[in-house]
């Protein structure tokens, strides 16, 4: 037997380490060993639950949009959200990648933008439905509101975050002024269900920071103060509000969601046999978690419920040991932004809430929203990501149980 026929010893430890082996230091086997596994798995199962449902509802958005001089094919959305796919997927993964300091700054920098966008959007968007919420022309065109979600949660993070080191800097008062203006730009296009979001994650982000109860009290009613008056005052939340609860006005658009929902039972009429979804409005976009409802079942309703909430449970329970106050505020609040979202679409979806024209994360058709949802999830999955060799170094000092 020939002497280079033999391994030498240590030849394997002088070249290069197994690719996202544990020895692997490059930039993907750290995102690989520092990334949390379930998190990605959980968005995984949910990305391939979404096509599922785009390609159920498409044919009902085909036969709805088409008319005599454009005819759709039965899975034109289906193609398009793979096509919007293959550019989420990879937002996501750079963005996951990103160090904290960078994806930080690169957030500030990107809500001072998208908010400009949004202020020029009720003069110079597209219109559509009544609504001007989107900019750009033909196939190029973008909802500024939906990429800011995430750039507004992580900005009011940092800012929330300063306190920690200097408890002299108004930061409630001038985090609440940027909202505002951002309130203000949504129902000037107008867009009542983003408006609504946006307040949510400012008290969501506001009540993690450690405000005192009784000042929570006082933003509690002064909520149900600033309900009212847009009840009295604004337009879209009296016809909204009256819909809902008077059942004035059209109802055709929640009524249908309802009765396409139920009209599956416990076990759907199967792939592609629904008959109700061709009645919905939106049915690839809106209102999709009613075509799942009604051709998979609300059984399959609820496993997708359940599987929002376990993604925002992986996240809470992450954070439960996080120490440091940007981080904590960022995730958390990116969880409750993706949460508050899913719940609302579903809320609408049976008549629990008002119809708001928001789409389920991940699940619905768009461009924009599976684009800017890639990049919240990314910048979550960043944020949440652990070097896992920390808690097992020698050098750290624990709590000995046996004294």
């Amino acid at each position: 037997m020939k002497m280079d026929a033999i391994p030498r010893r240590g030849r394997f430890r002088r070249g290069k380490p197994p690719r996202l082996g544990r020895a692997d230091r490059s930039a993907l086997g750290r995102w690989f060993w520092e990334i949390d596994l379930v998190l990605l798995a959980l968005v995984t199962v949910l990305i391939g639950i979404g096509l599922i449902a785009v390609a159920a509802a498409s044919p009902a958005a085909g036969v709805r949009y088409s008319d005599g001089a454009v005819q759709f094919p039965p899975l034109y959305y289906f193609y398009k959200q793979v096509m919007w796919l293959g550019v989420g997927v990879p937002v996501m993964f750079v963005t996951s990648m990103l160090p904290k300091p960078l994806a930080r700054r690169l957030c500030l920098i990107g809500a001072a933008v998208f908010i400009l966008a949004l202020a020029v959007t009720p003069f110079l968007g597209h219109q559509v439905n009544g609504a001007r919420r989107w900019i750009g022309t033909g196939g190029a065109q973008l909802q500024p509101s939906e990429f800011l979600k995430p750039l507004y949660v992580v900005a009011m993070a940092w800012l929330f975050s300063l306190k920690q080191h200097d408890r002299s800097l108004p930061v409630v008062p001038i985090s609440f002024v940027v909202t505002a203006v951002i309130a203000g730009f949504l129902m000037k296009q107008p867009d009542f269900g983003q408006t609504v979001m946006f307040l949510l994650m400012w008290t969501a982000i506001l009540t993690l920071s450690g405000a005192p109860m009784k000042g929570l009290a006082i933003l509690a009613g002064s909520g149900v103060a600033v309900v009212v008056l847009a009840y009295l005052f604004y337009p879209v939340a009296h016809l909204r509000i009256d819909n809902f609860l008077f059942q004035t006005g059209d109802t055709y658009q929640v009524d249908s969601a309802r009765r396409t929902l139920l009209h599956g039972g416990l076990f759907g009429v199967g792939p592609g046999a629904g008959s109700m979804k061709f009645k919905l409005p939106e049915p690839h976009t809106d209102y999709i978690f009613s075509v799942i409802g009604e051709e998979f079942g609300l059984i399959a309703c609820i496993a997708i419920a359940a599987l929002y909430a376990a993604i925002m449970v992986r996240v809470f329970v992450k954070l439960l040991d996080e120490e440091d106050q940007f981080i904590l505020l960022a995730a958390a609040g990116l969880a409750t932004q993706f949460g508050a979202q899913a719940i609302i679409n579903m809320a609408v979806n049976v008549q629990l809430a008002p119809s708001k024209g928001m789409t389920l994360p991940f699940i619905s058709y768009g461009g924009s929203s599976m684009i800017a949802l890639s990049m919240g999830f990314g910048l979550l999955l960043a944020f949440t990501r652990r070097n896992p060799y920390l808690t097992r170094s020698p050098y750290v000092v624990t709590w000995n149980k046996a004294r």
